[in-house]
């Protein structure tokens, strides 16, 4: 049963990266999300908890643990909950194999689409060559990270002063930064070869924050995006179709704005 009789019902919904602890999380974004949302399995990507932002200063407000809450509720009601930890809440893999409230824990899954198609789901950093070999060099990415989402808060504060809309600095540079291009190009190749090498017919993953659905190779890629920025969501219809989802509006009436949003299209985005 929905939470709320406007509530669009998949048969899964795919999220990530929504970085609980950090003070960029969109988390009143994802509350609301997962008010007109809803699923038969849920898949938890990675980064849902980010811990190394916890362990250099603890920030977790009241709606970071309406979001933890609002998932419990989701499983009591009947849904799957998987959850696949990524490198910011990698203290989750000592807990592997194990299930806690109804979730269960896992470093990878394959799921199988209402028309038969197998994906590998996976957070994305164990084939990332700078996680796994140069951790400092991912840090201070991170470090960089942050300051850019605190520069590109104030700087949007202005915009929206000025009547302008949100823009993205970081979703910018990505599409922009000839290196950044290149990271996310080899980034998407290498996880696509490892599907088509686990016998895959796609993969799902997180990590880079950068939602696509897309063939590589005779391979589906999807990515989820995240939950700080670009505030997305991949979703499985009832008969196989995968659809990215944005969410970026809370309104008076969420039921149309909400949708709206949902249904814009992206130039980081597709649909299969």
């Amino acid at each position: 049963m929905s939470d709320d009789p406007e509530t669009t019902k998949f048969r899964t919904l795919f999220l990530s990266d929504i970085h609980l602890g950090k003070r960029g999380c969109q988390a009143d974004l994802l509350i609301d999300f997962l008010k007109y949302h809803d699923a038969e399995t849920f898949y938890l990507v990675g980064d849902i908890i980010d811990g190394w932002r916890l362990k250099s200063g603890w920030y977790w407000p009241q709606s970071h643990n309406d979001v933890v809450q609002k998932f419990l509720r989701k499983v009591r009601k009947g849904a799957r909950m998987i959850y696949l930890p990524g490198n910011h809440d990698e203290f989750m893999r000592d807990y592997l194999g194990m299930n806690f409230g109804g979730v269960d824990v896992v470093d990878s899954a394959i799921h199988e689409t209402a028309d038969g198609k197998r994906l590998l789901i996976i957070h994305g950093d164990q084939l990332d060559v700078v996680v796994k070999h140069a951790r400092w060099l991912a840090l201070l990415g991170d470090w960089a990270y942050e300051a850019a989402l605190y520069s590109n808060y104030w700087f949007n504060r202005v915009r929206r002063a000025m009547g302008f809309p949100y823009w993205s600095f970081s979703a910018w540079a990505k599409l922009k930064v000839k290196d950044a291009v290149n990271f996310i190009g080899s980034f998407e190749k290498t996880l696509a070869d490892e599907a088509r090498r686990q016998g895959a017919d796609g993969i799902v993953c997180g990590h880079i924050h950068h939602s696509t659905i897309r063939d590589i190779d005779g391979i589906t890629y999807i990515n989820t995006g995240d939950f700080v920025e670009s505030c997305t969501a991949v979703a499985e219809h009832f008969d196989g179709r995968l659809e990215i989802l944005h969410w970026r509006t809370i309104g008076q009436d969420q039921s149309k704005t909400g949708e709206l949003q949902k249904n814009l299209p992206s130039p980081i985005s597709a649909a299969a």
